[in-house]
């Protein structure tokens, strides 16, 4: 014999069905995917990596359970960025997380229709990714790591009140390296410094572009450039055999050795990327969602890369720091 339901028992099971529909997260109601990249793996893009999924599973969305996710990075290799970009475009994520400019740039070049949501681009504009500051009316947003270079100078001055030579070491074909060099060469010489550079367009130029600078400049300072980033420690070893004083706009250079840095908190930029994406899919549209400045920075400094570099830190700098590495 079969069982034959009745309309009562139909409508109970429906009503049941329904119920329990309603009392799940929106986020489980429909299996989302996210694709994230980044152009090459270090500790202030991989922070940012973490936040984004933490900011996604605070929201609901749980890899493995009502939601997909995948990662890959480039390795530092604008080529594989290319690949990866036409192979996350070929999955149809609900959208794309780009960490940095070339991943975001490759991404841009591949979809006008997946929503894209960069991360720790320093100037989307002139990267190409968005006309202007404003929303894009395009499938691209996301969030900048953009600096007050006025401000970075104003540590600068803090730290070595005496300095007058600033060197740094960059990759000139990445935008957004290209970008704070034009605004240093604007900015510096108003407070009575001047610019000396090193061109390191891989990682593996970075120590001898560091060295080249040796005895022309009072100091080195690395802004967010992922070359220079990949290769941090060599730049590190050569400021302490040299004791030139190393400062920074990434405050995870300070762990890895920088004597100090004034700038975003990678983990937070992550945090903030998130929130948009969860925003995109729960509807809105990249292209009405303004380009945002990450909102929280912080001062790190360390006391032991101060003393072997020949960095006499003022005391009250220190007690001011959020983080103090000995």
């Amino acid at each position: 014999m079969f069982f034959k339901p009745g309309k009562t028992w139909i409508a109970a099971a429906c009503a049941a069905l329904t119920a329990t529909a309603i009392s799940l997260p929106a986020a489980a109601q429909q299996q989302k995917s996210v694709a994230v990249t980044s152009i090459v793996e270090h500790p202030a893009l991989d922070a940012v990596r973490d936040g984004v999924k933490e900011a996604l599973a605070k929201a609901g969305y749980v890899d493995g359970q009502n939601f997909r996710w995948q990662y890959q990075t480039a390795q530092g290799n604008v080529g594989t960025a290319g690949q990866i970009a036409r192979k996350f475009v070929g999955d149809q994520p609900d959208a794309i997380v780009a960490i940095s400019t070339p991943s975001a740039q490759a991404l841009l070049a591949a979809t006008k229709t997946i929503p894209i949501v960069f991360s720790a681009v320093t100037d989307p504009v002139a990267g190409q990714l968005t006309a202007s500051w404003n929303a894009s009316g395009t499938n691209v947003t996301g969030v900048s790591n953009a600096l007050d270079l006025n401000r970075q100078i104003d540590m600068i001055q803090r730290i070595l009140p005496q300095a007058k030579r600033v060197g740094i070491v960059y990759n000139p074909g990445e935008a957004n390296s290209a970008s704070v060099i034009k605004q240093f060469r604007e900015l510096l010489p108003q407070r009575g410094m001047t610019l000396v550079e090193a061109a390191a367009p891989r990682s593996v130029d970075v120590a001898t572009s560091a060295r080249s600078l040796l005895g022309k400049v009072d100091l080195f300072y690395t802004n967010n450039d992922n070359a220079v980033m990949s290769a941090y420690e060599s730049i590190v070893k050569v400021a302490n055999d040299a004791k030139v004083p190393l400062l920074s706009a990434d405050t995870d250079s300070v762990k890895r050795g920088a004597v100090a840095a004034y700038g975003i908190d990678y983990h937070e930029l992550g945090l903030q990327t998130g929130e948009m994406v969860v925003r995109v899919l729960k509807g809105d549209k990249p292209g009405d969602i303004k380009p945002e400045l990450g909102s929280r920075l912080r001062l790190f400094v360390n006391t032991g890369a101060a003393a072997r570099q020949g960095v006499k830190l003022p005391d009250d700098l220190v007690k001011s720091a959020q983080l103090v590495i000995p």
